[in-house]
């Protein structure tokens, strides 16, 4: 069966479903001061399916969800941080500004993460 990617931007939540369950996600919040961006916390692939290129297509869809949203990722998550890296062509670099704003917010709300 397909793996489907689903946006549960309320729970700030990018999940990975196969069959019905779980198996990847990114946490995940919205940069609520300007300049607004996305913000990738957390990379998980749930043990046992790990190697199938899930936390990369989790990463790419995330990025082309932000892109269909006009604003930038701010990848605070190391995994997302090098895909990105790898990938520049698909993940433009975030402005310093949307960085430090990230970084400011899920220091101030610690509950984002």
């Amino acid at each position: 069966m397909a793996i489907e990617l689903v946006d549960e931007r309320k729970a700030g939540r990018l999940l990975a479903v196969e069959d019905g369950a779980v198996v990847g996600s990114i946490a995940y919040f919205v940069l609520t001061a300007a300049p607004h961006a996305l913000v990738a916390v957390h990379t998980v692939v749930e043990p046992g399916h790990e190697g199938r290129g899930i936390a990369g297509d989790l990463v790419k869809t995330f990025y082309g969800i932000a892109a269909a949203e006009g604003v930038p990722v701010v990848p605070l998550c190391p995994y997302a941080a090098a895909w990105a890296l790898k990938h520049p062509d698909q993940a433009p670099a975030a402005p310093t500004e949307a960085a430090l704003a990230a970084e400011a917010q899920l220091a101030a709300d610690p509950d984002l993460w």
